[in-house]
């Protein structure tokens, strides 16, 4: 056990059970980016209970620090969770499962929210007894999957100013419990939104030698766009393409326009 593990356990021994009711129900009602409206008040809260100052983003999002500096000069460490839920059936099938149709923490928001809820307490306990020799800001970031995100709001409303250094980590079901996996450079990726829209003179499916038959078209976006970009780019890149949704026609013997 590390000096740091001695430190620590003692103090986050008391909020266990609490947490785990916490990302429960965090679990059982998830919202969406920019929606978190349920969720920034249940973090807040219990912030305020132990004794911090949060601060509420516009829209949704909380932000609070945790010691002081002191005069110190030392680094101010900000400590990121993100807030939003996916729009995904719930397929947990535990008494927690999510109460939303059709939107789920399928990406353990829940688990990250309630991870920085938790440190910030137990760093809350060690301030109080003049142990926390600095200052802390934990950061809950609302819309991290939607676009743009919600890190633009949190620096636009100045959350990370006079932050040194931050923290994040994100659950991986490939690890093991109570591991810690990294590596130099980047480790989790950056996405974007790529919107393709094809027009074509449609027809009947039965004279597709008459039409300009969008679907194929599409058919073939969807799968050479990411195979050129195999032979674009340097395979150590860490560069992927996927599709998430592909709209065409609504009939089956139509062959669309758009």
């Amino acid at each position: 056990m590390t000096v740091s593990t001695q430190t620590l356990a003692p103090v986050l021994a008391p909020y266990a059970d609490e947490l785990v009711a916490f990302r429960r129900d965090l679990h059982a009602h998830p919202e969406l980016g920019r929606h978190e409206f349920r969720t920034t008040p249940r973090v807040a809260e219990r912030l305020q209970r132990a004794g911090l100052q949060p601060e509420l983003l516009p829209g949704t999002g909380v932000v609070c620090d945790v010691g002081r500096d002191a005069g110190l000069g030392r680094p101010v460490v900000a400590l990121r969770a993100d807030l939003d839920a996916l729009p995904l059936p719930d397929e947990c099938g535990r008494e927690w499962c999510s109460t939303v149709d059709g939107v789920s923490h399928a990406s353990a928001h829940d688990a990250h929210t309630t991870a920085v809820l938790g440190a910030g307490l137990a760093l809350a306990d060690l301030d109080a007894l003049g142990r926390l020799p600095g200052r802390v800001r934990l950061v809950f970031q609302p819309a991290e999957e939607v676009h743009p995100g919600g890190a633009l709001d949190v620096l636009a409303a100045g959350a990370l100013d006079g932050v040194d250094r931050a923290f994040a980590l994100h659950c991986d079901p490939g690890n093991d419990v109570g591991t810690v996996a990294t590596r130099p450079g980047a480790i989790t990726s950056a996405s974007d939104a790529v919107h393709v829209r094809l027009h074509g003179s449609g027809g009947h499916t039965s004279r597709p030698h008459l039409t300009e038959d969008l679907v194929f078209a599409l058919a073939q976006v969807v799968t050479q766009v990411p195979a050129v970009l195999t032979r674009r780019l340097d395979p150590r890149a860490g560069v992927a393409m996927v599709w998430g949704r592909i709209v065409a026609g609504g009939a089956s013997n139509v062959i669309p326009r758009v």
